[in-house]
């Protein structure tokens, strides 16, 4: 079986994180779609909301499994089995970063990192930037799949 992991926070998940899990799921038997806990951080979803959003959207690639993890992502990779972690640049600055952890990752354990290129409808995307726009009543539902939209809607409502 072929595994590799798509990891994030997911808060929300976007049309550009669906399109890398997406094309992960093309490529491998199994993706697994690891929703980090970040206890210093208060999301905007709780990470059950998250999984559940994620489940919801990923259902129809039949391949998806999706958890979460504290710690390091390398310690989730070998408790599974997994050889390759599969991420998105969306452009140079994301490289810097990532280029580091994909080191640092493989010289911990000798996973791999691959380097897919974010679709160039959603190169600016980031969960960030979509809740700072939506908060603000901006229109972020072409950058949402629709139950995510509505999550959001919902939730911003609430606050």
């Amino acid at each position: 079986m072929r595994r590799a992991v798509c990891p994030g926070s997911f808060d929300p998940i976007t049309n550009g994180h669906l399109d890398i899990i997406g094309r992960a799921s093309k490529l491998y038997d199994v993706v697994h779609v690891a929703v980090m806990i970040n206890q210093s951080k208060k999301g905007l979803f709780t990470v059950d909301e998250r999984i559940d959003l994620i489940r919801e959207v990923t259902a129809d690639f039949g391949n998806v499994q999706v958890e979460s993890f504290h710690g390091l992502l390398v310690d989730f990779c070998k408790e599974r089995d997994i050889p390759a972690i599969v991420k998105g640049l969306r452009a140079v600055s994301d490289f810097d970063y990532e280029l580091q952890m994909a080191q640092m990752n493989n010289g911990l354990s000798g996973v791999e990192t691959l380097f897919v290129p974010t679709n160039p409808t959603y190169s600016f995307l980031s969960s960030s930037l979509v809740k700072e726009v939506a908060t603000w009543g901006g229109d972020v539902s072409h950058l949402l799949p629709p139950v995510v939209h509505e999550a959001l809607t919902e939730r911003l409502a609430q606050r």
